[in-house]
């Protein structure tokens, strides 16, 4: 069964031509702003503000730092210059009779409990790698096969260049 990975995830939809919805928000919005503006400054203050407004807009759409949007950059300078950074620890004041330690042959019985014990692992290793004889309820004991069997394994083949190779065959029955 196949399944379609999607790709190009990270990318929005162009919707307004040849810019996305948020780009068309941040480049319309301060247009508006300033369109109404217009009205109420005088000329001058308002070439200065319009300016100043579709700049911010125009590069919040368009630009980006360390392949993040300017609006998140901006964003997460403000939230780290407001947020509080000094942080205090006070150590605890414990009010209660202090308990007994336990024996240090009672933590090692606790260590015995949880920790395995590795030296049967040693010995199956050491046994395993030095007897030629099977481990008695470990291993079984494979009969050995004949020539026949083994040759109804593989099988030999030409390839398209003539030379010969031999394969093991494989029954999918």
């Amino acid at each position: 069964m196949q399944f379609s990975v999607p790709q190009f995830i990270e990318f929005e939809s162009r919707i307004v031509g040849p810019l996305t919805i948020r780009q068309f928000l941040f480049i319309a919005i301060p247009s508006l702003a300033s369109f109404a503006l217009f009205f109420v400054l005088v000329l001058p203050v308002w070439i200065l503000v319009a300016t100043i407004l579709i700049s911010t807009g125009v590069s919040f759409a368009f630009v980006k730092i360390a392949g993040r949007p300017l609006y998140k950059v901006v964003l997460y300078a403000f939230s780290y210059s407001w947020r509080p950074r000094l942080f205090l620890w006070k150590m605890p004041v414990v009010h209660e009779a202090a308990p007994t330690l336990p024996s240090v042959q009672h933590q090692r019985q606790q260590l015995k409990d949880i920790i395995p014990d590795f030296s049967k692992v040693g010995k199956l290793w050491q046994d395993l790698t030095t007897r030629k004889e099977p481990i008695p309820q470990r291993e079984k004991n494979h009969p050995k096969k004949s020539i026949t069997d083994i040759q109804e394994q593989y099988q030999v083949f030409r390839r398209i260049t003539g030379e010969k190779e031999v394969a093991r065959r494989i029954d999918y029955r």
